[in-house]
């Protein structure tokens, strides 16, 4: 089992290794064979290799912060103590279990619950989710804020890194369109026999593949803009949070206008948008609704800036959670 599960693990890294292969190569063949081996003019060439390394930098940098940033876990204060969670499991009517889990959640600030107007609880887990969490079956654990898992940075989209994954996809799109660009006057030249040598079939594929990459990419980068300024997550989009018994699911329970959706997002220091660094408003535990709006993050304790400093303490949880379905 430890040998299959090592293989699953090495397995889950093979569309990482692709993206990266893809981007080398990427660079070999616009920096190589058509920057160095085509292109004749000095300024021209200084221009295309600067520009290059501009968009190339920040689409490896979000790229990297999206794969390698842990998720953001479920606090300690959520969890059910031992006793706690064997009294649970051992009752056998809803009413009493409802009535177990509404004692321990009693002081925990969570405003979404299940459709028959219980507390959101996870039996992998052994906890209380906070509000937006869902267990994710590949990370085999909680996850706060949680979109979606993505195999292709092998991490879940996130409260921790969803800003980073927006701009992974921005800068992505904005390197393959730079890309295809300057390199279709040579493209043109191919099917007008005004190119000659093995570079033209680099450029051919370039060309090629970043237009393919391109149209991939804007769609979903479109898709989660849409998704930022309307304050919702990929999980929240098909299955709308509930807040309480008879209020019924609300897909805009968390829509504080589109500004300020966008802000919570990206936070509210205009200058590191467009960075990827966490700059995101609050937890990932505590979110205001649009039933109690809140002028601002201040007012629930904690603001960007306090928020990388309670990301340290978000990885506090059992060790024997084990693997299921998407919970919500």
């Amino acid at each position: 089992m430890a040998v299959l599960a090592c293989c699953i693990k090495s397995a889950q890294w093979a569309p990482v290794v692709f993206i990266v292969a893809i981007v080398g190569w990427s660079y070999y063949a616009y920096v190589v064979e058509l920057t160095a081996k085509t292109v004749d003019s000095a300024p021209q060439q200084a221009f295309y290799i600067i520009f290059l390394h501009v968009f190339l930098g920040l689409f490896m940098w979000s790229y990297y912060q999206c794969v390698m940033t842990p998720v953001a876990r479920v606090p300690k204060e959520f969890y059910l103590r031992p006793e706690d969670a064997e009294k649970l499991n051992e009752e056998v009517t809803v009413a009493r279990q409802t009535e177990i889990l509404e004692q321990v959640a009693a002081h925990l600030p969570t405003n979404c619950r299940t459709p028959s107007g219980s507390y959101r609880y996870c039996e992998k887990c052994r906890c209380i989710k906070p509000d937006r969490c869902h267990h994710c079956s590949t990370c085999g654990s909680c996850v706060l804020k949680m979109d979606h898992h993505c195999p292709w940075v092998n991490n879940c989209v996130n409260f921790a890194n969803y800003k980073f994954f927006v701009l992974f996809l921005g800068y992505a799109l904005l390197y393959c369109l730079y890309v295809a660009l300057t390199a279709l006057p040579y493209f043109i030249k191919f099917w007008t026999d005004g190119l000659e040598g093995a570079a033209k079939f680099h450029i051919l594929f370039l060309f090629f593949v970043s237009m393919m990459f391109a149209v991939s990419v804007c769609s979903l980068f479109g898709y989660h803009l849409y998704l930022s300024c309307n304050n919702q997550s990929t999980l929240e989009s098909f299955r709308p949070p509930v807040f309480g018994l008879g209020l019924g699911a609300d897909p805009n329970g968390f829509h504080l206008g589109s500004w300020n959706n966008f802000q919570e997002v990206f936070g509210e220091q205009k200058l590191l948008w467009f960075f990827p660094v966490f700059t995101s408003l609050g937890d990932g535990v505590v979110y205001p609704t649009r039933s109690a709006l809140q002028p601002s993050y201040s007012s629930m304790g904690i603001t960007g800036a306090g928020a990388q400093d309670s990301m340290g303490i978000m990885g506090a949880g059992p060790q024997d959670a084990h693997s299921t379905s998407i919970d919500m």
